[in-house]
């Protein structure tokens, strides 16, 4: 391990991991390779610890984060505070009632005592939705890290800049207290659509007023692999023959979820896989993202996915017309949800991730459309951690 990533005298840095969920800002530290500590992890959300505590041993501290006290904090010794807080104060579909909003309180009482504590900490990282910069707590925050001697980088990325098919753009706040400083202090206080100073490519990092969204250019999805190597249930890499290979087994899965008459796509096959019932193709179909497996951009899944399927995520094709010039109908394509473990794929959460066998499988949508993105989290951790050479 480099030595750029180790905590100061080589000892590992502390880290307080705010809004735990289901561990994917510790997956992305320790994919970024830091040299780090998790002292405490904070969630209130009794079945999202759950999985933590599966996974990593530790469950986190369930109490409610606004009955923290400044001397709480300093008991920690942190060098680093992780924050991916509530994002629906921010959201387009939300009511966008910003600070206003009961969601918002928890993490406007973390700013608070940031000038309160006798330590604070010497880095903070903040995930939130794409709508976060504009509002008034994006304005309280910047503030309170000025006062209280913070530089900051803010960048707006998505996984596809980073290779992966998934539409999932997110606001980053990344800061460091003096006498701790970036590898390029031009890029202090500025807002950024580039990963390439992540990289250490500074010359390309042109900073953006107003965020403006490049994910559908033709370059960028290119260089994205295909869905296909997402999935969990294979198929060919040659479309045609994939679609000969599977589409026997889609068409009985499919009518299984006909027969079951649920209208959400329960118990469609022998396989695990959940068909999207024809009753509801035939109500939403106009409003269904539907992907295939050679594509390189999926939508991003919402916590709703799987118990509504308009502007919840993307629906796979698992069979396709073997002419291309013809167009096949949206029955004919079989659509089906990707899985929890499919989605947790795309969210770049590593194999041996699992949920507990008594995790619903609509908590496990949940859960995951709650997380975060391992792919774009773990440059960015691993450049908020790198020291100026």
């Amino acid at each position: 391990m480099e030595e750029r990533f180790c905590g100061r005298d080589g000892k590992p840095w502390r880290v307080l991991e705010f809004y735990s969920g289901i561990g994917g800002m510790r997956y992305s530290l320790m994919q970024a390779g830091v040299n780090a500590e998790v002292v405490e992890a904070f969630d209130i959300n009794d079945t999202a610890n759950d999985v933590y505590q599966h996974n990593f041993g530790h469950r986190p501290f369930q109490g409610n984060i606004q009955t923290l006290t400044a001397a709480d904090l300093d008991n920690y010794k942190a060098h680093a505070w992780l924050l991916s807080p509530p994002c629906q104060p921010y959201t387009r579909q939300g009511l966008q009632k910003h600070s206003a909003d009961a969601r918002a309180f928890s993490f406007l009482k973390i700013l608070e005592l940031i000038p309160q504590t006798l330590k604070p900490p010497a880095m903070i990282f903040v995930e939130n939705v794409v709508g976060f910069e504009t509002s008034d707590t994006h304005v309280k925050m910047v503030e309170i890290l000025a006062r209280s001697d913070f530089v900051t980088q803010e960048f707006i990325l998505s996984p596809l800049q980073f290779g992966v098919p998934y539409s999932r753009p997110r606001y980053f706040c990344l800061a460091k207290r003096k006498p701790l400083s970036f590898q390029c202090h031009l890029l202090n206080n500025q807002l950024l659509q580039s990963p390439s100073p992540l990289f250490g490519n500074y010359d390309n990092a042109v900073p953006c007023e107003h965020y403006q969204p490049q994910e559908r250019s033709d370059e960028l999805l290119q260089s994205c692999q295909p869905i296909e190597r997402f999935l969990e249930f294979k198929t060919s890499d040659d479309m045609e023959n994939s679609s000969l290979v599977t589409i026997n087994d889609s068409i009985r899965g499919f009518e299984a979820s006909e027969k079951s008459g649920d209208g959400n796509g329960l118990d469609c096959s022998s396989e695990g896989l959940n068909y999207v019932p024809l009753s509801l193709i035939e109500r939403w179909g106009a409003a269904m993202d539907i992907v295939y497996p050679d594509s390189r951009r999926c939508c991003c899944f919402t916590k709703s996915y799987y118990r509504y399927v308009k502007g919840t995520g993307s629906l796979l094709a698992t069979a396709q017309s073997k002419n291309k010039g013809k167009t096949s109908t949206l029955r004919e394509q079989c659509l089906r949800y990707f899985t929890p473990r499919e989605v947790a794929n795309l969210h770049s959460f590593p194999e041996d991730f699992q949920f507990p066998e008594h995790i619903s499988l609509k908590q496990r949508y949940a859960l995951l459309g709650n997380s975060l993105s391992i792919a774009v989290v773990a440059p960015l951790l691993q450049y908020l951690f790198a020291q100026p050479s």
